[in-house]
Parts: structure tokens; sequence; C-alpha cells
């Protein structure tokens, strides 16, 4: 038995698969005809890795406390794009700009990021020059960047061997790691620069220096990388630079009031396909007609002429093995590590610190057992009730996996003990909420690009992979391999 033949098979309900659901549903309309499409996500909910939860802490209202991403950038405009087609253009919720500040754990002491670093590059002499961040003969070596050879192959290397060519061991290990690395929860020895942080190499080439083609970006206020949204695997304050006093950001981020998964919802109710929660994929095997037949795991197959698998990159390979081996193959090695966060709520009479900033990275070197704390109520409006506190901390992925093998009780202590230490908080939490995302951070590692390539061109005829395992992890990315996608989809099948 068979459910009726659809056109296209959606396996995967993150803000990708949604995301697809919705351009297939337009670009549908746009053109006057009608495709039918099913929306398959095997959790009880719709999102991925975009979770919300409104929790009553005592105060006037509610806190809003984020499990994954808590915001997306701007400048890529696929998200912000999206949340205004929604009718959401009233419920975009910037960063308090006025209050933006990273610090950077050093010696066991948060320091400020000098204003004017931009990602990882100074472009204002004095705050530089005069910050106890780096050393005498660090500054002095990220200074002769400007007089370092470009690198002329096309060859992709690792972000730890271009920014140790570029600026120095020093530079790597306090800024560039924590930073850029804590953007995909990545290991900087490992991380592909040409997946991750493509405009580099292109300053490089096109100015000589990194420095130089920084300082031309600034006057014209274009900086543009390749990385991801707060939080969609980062650590929510990495790569949020430095502000100087009057001078607008020249990377800006937005949520939404009632948190990121008021973007989900509002996607969701406006879907008219036929979407179920509930349901697993067992595989995908080729029909004799040229489609495709999904294996559900409660019995009945749906048959499709078009699929798109929006999942991990490893589950995607167990349903393609028995009959695309070379494309499962390829699918397998991408990497993956698991993240957690932990949200903990104070009364503010009770946190002597003066939270002036979005939070604070922690370089690998300070061995700590957490990544990164993000000052949430800080950094957002409407994040905490009056006269109350939300912070939000970073754990697992590479850099402290045996965080992530915590139970919840033992994680507690540990991660008050770090408030304790590093920001003198002392006080007993209201409450706290754990989120743990098991092998649900893709690595780009060094090649991944050509391994994408690769997995493409083993899949065949109308069968697609897209989201955070191929080309981009934060929302905005997310969006825009949807969309494309989408658009594919909907060329097979109206041509």
């Amino acid at each position: 038995m068979s459910d009726p033949q659809v056109d296209i098979a959606i396996v995967g309900g993150g803000i990708t698969g949604l995301s697809t659901a919705w351009y297939i549903q337009q670009e549908a309309q746009k053109r006057g005809q009608t495709i039918s499409y099913t929306l398959l996500e095997s959790a009880d909910r719709w999102g991925g890795k975009i979770l919300t939860q409104q929790v009553d802490g005592g105060g006037d209202s509610p806190f809003v406390v984020e499990g994954g991403p808590d915001s997306f950038i701007t400048q890529k405009p696929w998200a912000l794009q999206l949340a205004r087609e929604l009718g959401l253009a009233e419920a975009l919720l910037p960063t308090n700009d006025h209050l933006r500040q990273t610090f950077v754990l050093n010696k066991g002491e948060p320091t400020p990021l000098p204003d004017g670093v931009m990602l990882i590059v100074p472009t204002r002499f004095a705050p530089f020059v005069t910050s106890p961040l780096l050393s005498p003969l660090g500054k002095l070596r990220m200074g002769l960047e400007l007089f370092m050879p470009a690198k002329q192959d096309e060859q992709d290397e690792t972000l730890a061997d271009f920014i140790r060519r570029r600026l120095g061991s020093e530079a790597l290990d306090k800024i560039a790691e924590p930073l850029m690395s804590g953007i995909y929860n990545a290991e900087a020895e490992r991380q592909s620069l040409l997946a991750t942080f493509p405009r580099f190499r292109e300053l490089e080439k096109q100015h000589g220096s990194l420095i130089k083609g920084m300082l031309a970006a600034r006057k014209g206020h274009v900086i543009r990388t390749n990385g991801g949204s707060p939080g969609s695997t980062s650590n929510g304050t990495a790569h949020q630079p430095s502000n100087p006093q009057g001078r607008p950001p020249l990377t800006a981020f937005v949520s939404l009031q009632r948190g990121m998964g008021q973007l989900v919802e509002t996607l969701q109710d406006k879907l008219t396909g036929d979407c179920r929660l509930g349901v697993t994929v067992q595989r995908v095997e080729p029909t004799n007609n040229g489609g495709y037949a999904l294996r559900l795991d409660d019995g009945p197959t749906i048959a499709a002429r078009c699929v798109i698998l929006v999942t991990p990159a490893h589950v995607a390979a167990t349903l393609l093995d028995a009959y695309m081996p070379d494309a499962a193959t390829a699918l397998s090695q991408i990497r993956y590590v698991s993240t957690g966060t932990i949200s903990l709520a104070f009364k503010r009479a009770e946190v002597e610190h003066p939270l002036n900033g979005f939070g604070i990275v922690i370089p690998r070197s300070e061995k700590r057992p957490i990544n990164a704390i993000t000052w949430s109520s800080t950094k957002f409006n409407q994040r905490a009730p009056a006269d109350h506190v939300l912070l939000r901390v970073f754990f697992g992925g590479s850099r402290t996996p045996a965080t992530m093998a915590l139970d919840d009780e033992a994680l507690t202590a540990t991660v008050r003990q770090e408030l304790a230490a590093i920001m003198g908080v002392t006080a007993t939490p209201l409450f706290q909420r754990i989120y743990r995302w098991q092998e649900a951070n893709p690595q780009y590692d060094v090649g991944h690009l050509e391994r994408v390539a690769a997995i493409e061109a083993a899949l065949p005829t109308n069968l697609w992979v897209t989201g955070s395992p191929y080309r981009g992890v934060g929302v905005p990315d997310c969006v825009r391999q949807a969309q494309e996608t989408a658009s594919k989809a909907v060329a097979a099948i109206l041509g």
C-alpha cells in the first residue's frame, strides 16, 4: 500500500526544511501552478535546533530562553527577507548595540576585545596597542601582517594555518580560535578556511594584507564572512566585533520579540502542504518510473517524483546506503560533534557583575570546562523580566567534550563554579534550562567544499541534500540553501 504520489517529499523539519516547503509553495503560486509536497519530521516539534521556551521566573514577564540560535546576521539577507515575507517585520528585535562589547578570558580574567578589532583584524591603532590581551611581541607580529606575502594558489588550508601565517600564533590563541572557530564549534587545526571564512582569502589576494583589506572594507562598511548566526552552532558572542562609540556596527544581528521560535511557528502556520510530525523515514529507494519511494517506520510508503533530504549528513547516509552507496559514503565523511547550552536566571540584585557587554569567549588554552558565556538579557531586551538577569553558557564540541558527558546535576554544579570564578556570580539561580544537541553540529574540515561537490555529483537526478552540513551553518545560509534547492525542485516538476 502506498500513499498517493506527491511531487516533492522533504525529509527534515528544521529551518531549512520548513523554508524549502515555503519557497516551493511560493514559487508554484507565482507560476499559477499547483505542486504537491509532503514535509516529514521524525521529532514531535518543528524547528530543529531552533528552540525557544517561555519560562516563568516570578517576574512581571516570562524569560525568553533559547536552546539554539538566538539571532541571525542581517548582512546575509536571506533570513531577514524570509521574516519580512512572513509578516514579521514589526517583530524584529535588534541587539543592544550601544552595549556591544566582547570579552576574552585571558589568564582567568575577562579582558575586553580592543575597539576596532573586526573579527580578528585590528583597524584602530591606539586601542590595540594599549590592550592587555596580547603581549608586545604578539602585537608586533600582528602588525607585521602588513608586510607578509600573500598566498597565490587556490588550495584550501586550515584556519589555524592561515592565522599563524598572517597574524601569528598568539593571535590564533587569543582571538581567532575563540572567536572564529567558536562560530562553528570547530577545531581551528582542522577547520576549512575556504568553507568557513573565504572572505579572508579574498582580502589577502585583493589587498595583499588583511589589515589593509579590513581598513578598506571599514570605510565602505562592507564586511562579508561565511560565519554562522550566533548560537546556531556557535557560542553566541564569538563574532560580535567591538563597536567604537558613535560608529554604527558593521555587522548587525536581529532576533524576534518572542524569540527565534516565532520564526518557526509563523513559517509552519503558513504552510499548506502535507506536514507530518513524528514520522521517521527508514530508507529512500529509486523506482522504475524515475521517482522515489520513501519507506516509513510505521509501514506505509510515500511515492515522490523528487526528494529533498534536510537531515544531518550521517542520517542522509543511512537513508541512501542500500541503493546509493557512493553518495552514502561521501555523506558519511562529514564529521559531527555534540554541543550544549545551559541558561540560568537570576535576580539582578544578586549579580554584582556589571554585565557591560554581550559576553565572554574562552580560548582553548585557558583549559576551562566551558566554551563561552552570553549575557542574554544584556544582548537583547525582552529576554528577562525587569530586575532579572539571564545568562547562557556553552559547552561541548571538540573543545570541552567531557562537559557534554556530565549529567544535569554535575553540569549545573560545574557551570555555577565557572560563573563564580570568571564573573563572581555566586547566587542560586531561579531556574536553569539545559539543551543538548547530540551529533548535531557538522564540522567543515579542510576539503569540505570538495566533499560537498562529490556528494552532489553522486546523487541521482531529482534527489538533493541541503542545509547546515553543506554550504553554511547559520540561519541565513540555511534559508538561502532552501531557496536554491526549492527552485531546482520546482524546475524539475514544472520545467
